[in-house]
């Protein structure tokens, strides 16, 4: 089944909501944007998370340290890099984790998404890219006449909605979808709305990578 990642929790409410709705992962963020968690707030909401759903830290060039501390705390149970982190990087931090790995690609052209299915990552996540905002979290859809054969389990992010999950997952077959704002109204996280975009994707039904 393809699984559902639902990121930017920020508070114990929203984690009452993931509990109740139970997506496969939730992203805690820990970079510079409007979601941003701060260390002791990431605990909390994670000793109050269903232990069943796994915590996913969203990191945009961060220290080793920082995240190998949260590891070893257990207030996440993988990493996502969202910046420019380099196979090095990815290698030196994979020598202090044991941890799964998401590197994300906001994705410019076909090149590019081909060559990174070669990283070293346990994942890849395909996100949209807009030249005004750096970094992921824009809402913008993705360009999907730029993703590769997904021949590694990926997760798929930018601008996903009810209204066209059915048809990317149909087409590209992804690992894992990741979506943010489009389960928010006014800023927050909608219950509703998570409901039903988890409804929709195991409706689906089953996962190549099963």
């Amino acid at each position: 089944m393809v699984k559902v990642k639902i990121c930017g929790l920020r508070s114990l409410e929203d984690v009452s909501i993931v509990n109740h709705s139970m997506p496969d992962y939730v992203g805690f963020v820990f970079a510079g944007s409007k979601r941003k968690i701060t260390d002791k707030c990431a605990e909390e909401l994670r000793d109050a998370l269903n232990p069943e759903i796994l915590s996913v830290g969203v990191f945009v060039n961060d220290t080793v340290s920082h995240i190998a501390s949260l590891c070893r705390n257990h207030v996440i149970d993988l990493v996502q890099l969202h910046g420019e982190e380099t196979e090095e990087y990815i290698k030196m931090l994979k020598n202090q984790v044991s941890v799964p790995i998401i590197k994300a690609i906001r994705l410019q052209s076909k090149e590019q998404g081909r060559m990174h299915l070669v990283s070293q990552a346990d994942y890849i996540l395909f996100d949209s890219y807009k030249e005004e905002r750096e970094y992921g979290g824009t809402g913008k859809l993705l360009d999907q006449t730029l993703l590769p054969i997904l021949i590694r389990p990926t997760f798929l992010a930018g601008g996903i909605n009810e209204g066209n999950v059915k048809e990317i997952i149909e087409t590209h077959h992804p690992f894992c979808v990741d979506v943010s704002s489009s389960v928010e109204t006014d800023g927050k996280k909608d219950p509703k709305k998570i409901e039903r975009m988890i409804r929709i994707v195991r409706k689906i039904g089953g996962s190549k990578y099963e």
